[in-house]
């Protein structure tokens, strides 16, 4: 019998582009763990703010990062991450941290705790019977799985976007995102060279995941 293939999909795009949600629909029709490392980027803003460790103060942040242990829960089909032992539940889509979470996560040493850790999600995948992986963010095919099978960047007009993110009950500064996101020197938002470019400012969800899965069910019926 041959062996399963395993795969990895990188979708990259600003807030509000229509990541996770497309993410988690191709998690459940092609069998894949689903990870969203926006919402670990929250997490560990949330647990520095609730420190009291700054982002502008580096050596309290390195000694605080040097303490934290990362583990994985499922949830569905999705990876949750856990900081020592703990999740912050839906505290992390708060406000503070919406207003917090871009300048942290422009901070290299925030970006290098998690590197491996999100790397790891493959061997998490495998181990509970996933058929691959499918993990969101903003610098995914660029530098976590440059060489991932399948690698998009979605993107819509900033108006619609920020429509969304009202219709979901949240007031993320849009512009302001993407500003932090695309200027910092550490794993900046860019569509990596050879991305499958969508833009889902027309287009339904359904749509957007019709496109991408068309050509994921070429290697993985």
């Amino acid at each position: 019998m041959a062996l399963q293939r395993f795969i990895i999909i990188a979708i990259d795009g600003g807030a509000a582009s229509g990541k996770s949600s497309s993410s988690k629909i191709l998690s459940e029709r092609f069998n894949l763990l689903h990870v969203d490392t926006g919402s670990f980027y929250r997490h560990i803003t949330f647990e520095l703010l609730r420190l009291g460790v700054t982002h502008t103060d580096l050596p309290a942040l390195k000694t605080a990062l040097a303490g934290l242990k990362f583990t994985t829960r499922l949830n569905g089909r999705s990876a949750q991450l856990l900081i020592d032992g703990q999740s912050a539940g839906e505290e992390i889509r708060g406000q503070n941290v919406n207003e917090h979470v871009s300048h942290y996560a422009a901070i290299p040493e925030v970006r290098h705790a998690l590197l491996g850790y999100q790397r790891g999600q493959v061997e998490v995948a495998k181990k509970n019977g996933f058929r691959g992986l499918v993990m969101e963010g903003r610098d995914i095919g660029s530098v976590i799985f440059p060489d991932a099978d399948f690698r998009f960047f979605l993107h819509a007009d900033p108006a619609e976007r920020a429509k969304r993110r009202a219709r979901e009950g949240q007031q993320d500064s849009i512009a302001e995102r993407d500003r932090l996101d695309s200027s910092r020197k550490a794993s900046p938002l860019t569509a990596s060279a050879g991305a499958i470019d969508i833009d889902s400012t027309f287009l339904t969800l359904e749509q957007v995941v019709d496109q991408m899965a068309a050509l994921i069910a070429v290697k993985l019926p």
